[in-house]
């Protein structure tokens, strides 16, 4: 078994066989040519005092993190879920209320019948989503991308 693994990487991969970048330097100029592609690029020749150039595709903050979207996502959420529809009981009251049954046995973890796990991952996908939009709706609305021009 372990001689056909080796068999079988050994040889070339298809499709891949002439793709080794062969690069060849002057004294200001590199030129990178590759049989994979059958082009030749001229680039510049590092520098020196450079080991490593930094590239970004999008800005530092790219979060762009605001508590009042935090604090208006979970009010935005709590509110709607704090609603008795489920057969007289919330959402948020149902998720609480299983934690401590769940917390008398504490060593042992919930059961996967336990309701635990289906109040719990609705509650906190609903949350999730709430924050999400929040957050486009938000800096949507900050950068102005909701304008109508």
């Amino acid at each position: 078994m372990a001689a056909m693994a080796t068999l079988a990487l050994s040889g070339p991969v298809a499709g891949l066989g002439g793709s080794a970048l062969l690069v060849k330097s002057t004294r200001s100029k590199m030129q990178l040519t590759s049989a994979f592609v059958q082009r030749t690029s001229l680039v510049a020749a590092p520098k020196s005092d450079l080991c490593m150039s930094r590239v970004t595709c999008f800005e530092r903050d790219w979060l762009r993190k605001d508590l009042s979207v935090i604090g208006f996502g979970l009010i935005g959420w709590i509110a709607p879920s704090s609603i008795p529809c489920i057969n007289g009981n919330s959402l948020t009251g149902l998720f609480l209320g299983s934690i401590g049954p769940e917390l008398a046995h504490w060593p042992t973890g919930p059961a996967l019948t336990s309701p635990f796990w289906l109040w719990m991952i609705t509650w906190h996908l609903g949350l999730f989503i709430c924050l999400t939009f929040g957050q486009i709706g938000f800096k949507g609305r900050k950068d102005g991308y909701f304008n109508k021009e």
